[in-house]
């Protein structure tokens, strides 16, 4: 925003890519990408990209399959956002990292998870101790660990077509 703060509308992930634009036929974005976790990434020129893109209808075609599935994903934050509670927020973002992961653990710091939900670190507290005594996830010093998926699925409720098919027919998992 134009006063510094943030939120999350999209996650990326191993199945993904930043860059979106590029495949709709433009070369800019209005919009920063933060790293929230560890990990490794690839990274192309935009011009070879967009080379790669007109070379190859089957690559053209699975872009453009991805950027629908992403766009449903930022469609449904939206209403995420606004509809469900905190709590359920925070299950359904610490879903969509699980889905992106190849461990039950990973490094989130309350104050990164609150400025991705757009909230006061305190709420993030909060609900990070309710899901806690909940047996749901344990986390200490910005370590997470999901303990019972099926539990934030279920408390996530509607919230959790991160993992879920889209009118795509495509989950996260599915571009990886």
């Amino acid at each position: 925003m134009v006063d510094g703060t943030a939120a999350e509308v999209g996650t990326i992930g191993n199945e993904g890519i930043v860059g979106l634009p590029l495949i709709l036929g433009d070369h800019q974005a209005p919009n920063d990408v933060y790293v929230q976790v560890p990990g490794a990434g690839l990274r192309m020129t935009a011009s070879l990209f967009c080379q790669e893109l007109e070379r190859s209808a089957s690559m053209r075609v699975v872009m453009l399959h991805y950027t629908h599935a992403f766009f449903n994903q930022v469609a449904q934050s939206a209403a995420c956002n606004q509809l469900h509670s905190l709590k359920q927020r925070c299950c359904r973002w610490l879903l969509m990292t699980h889905d992106r992961m190849n461990s039950d653990s990973f490094l989130l710091t309350q104050e990164f998870l609150a400025m991705m939900l757009g909230v006061q670190r305190t709420g993030v507290t909060e609900a990070a101790a309710i899901l806690r005594r909940a047996g749901l996830i344990r986390y200490n010093r910005g370590n997470v660990t999901v303990t019972d998926r099926a539990g934030l699925e279920r408390e996530a409720v509607s919230a959790t077509r991160s993992r879920k098919e889209n009118s795509t027919g495509s989950s996260a998992r599915d571009f990886r």
